[in-house]
């Protein structure tokens, strides 16, 4: 584990866990210049619940790249946790998203060949979790999500709620600091998108923080707050 992340402060339920200073995302296209993201600075705090919400092109998804840690500022600064993120090389960036960051994507991004035990463990086989512990893990997380009987099957054999209900708890496995969920009912029908928001409701009321993308106004009423996002910059939260 680096030093960056034994150096961690120990935060409590509001406590800012994000900070965004003047933040800017410029891509180079041809002979222009595309501001992804243009001077944004907000906080998020410790236990809180946002969706990000704005048309196509509003800079909602590079936000959450961002947030992420897969992508970096151009200029300004990121602070998560503590640690200034837009400081940090590739390997420290790397480790930071796999110790502290979970993910849930629209198209689930389950690996077909493995069990459902299998893929909420994946995580914890790159963070070096001898196989006993991390079964019990996956036990554990499977019988909070409601898939506690399913841990055999493979993404094939369940539903399409059932394997966001898996991409879940595999977002859950490292114990992460923050959940960046990209459209999570996207793929759903209302009903299981419904069950899937409620579990999200539950995980965030459980003082999990959440981060979510959706283009859904009834989906983001879930969230506390709602920050929309136009050419770039922070139009408004709610």
């Amino acid at each position: 584990m680096s030093q960056i992340l034994e150096d961690l402060p120990q935060l409590k339920l509001g406590d800012v866990l994000v900070r965004l200073e003047d933040v800017y995302r410029i891509y180079q296209m041809g002979t222009e210049q595309v501001f992804a993201l243009n001077g944004v600075s907000i906080e998020l705090n410790v236990g809180s619940f946002w969706a990000l919400m704005g048309p196509s092109g509003s800079g909602k998804s590079t936000m959450l790249n961002l947030l992420g840690c897969l992508d970096r500022p151009t200029r300004g600064r990121y602070i998560l946790e503590g640690a200034d993120v837009s400081e940090m090389d590739d390997n420290e960036l790397s480790d930071f998203r796999l110790r502290r960051l979970g993910f849930i994507f629209q198209s689930f991004h389950l690996i077909p060949q493995l069990t459902v035990r299998e893929n909420i463990e994946l995580p914890l086989f790159y963070l070096g979790w001898e196989a006993e512990r991390a079964a019990a893990r996956a036990a554990e997380l499977a019988e909070k999500v409601g898939l506690g009987h399913r841990l055999g099957h493979r993404p094939s054999e369940l539903s399409g709620g059932q394997q966001q209900r898996v991409a879940i708890a595999r977002a859950l496995s490292n114990d992460p600091a923050i959940i960046m969920a990209d459209e999570p009912t996207g793929n759903l029908d209302s009903a299981t998108g419904d069950q899937i928001m409620h579990l999200l409701r539950e995980l965030n009321e459980q003082g999990k923080t959440i981060i979510m993308v959706t283009h859904e106004a009834d989906i983001a009423l879930n969230a506390r707050q709602r920050l929309h996002m136009k050419d770039g910059k922070i139009d408004r939260v709610e």
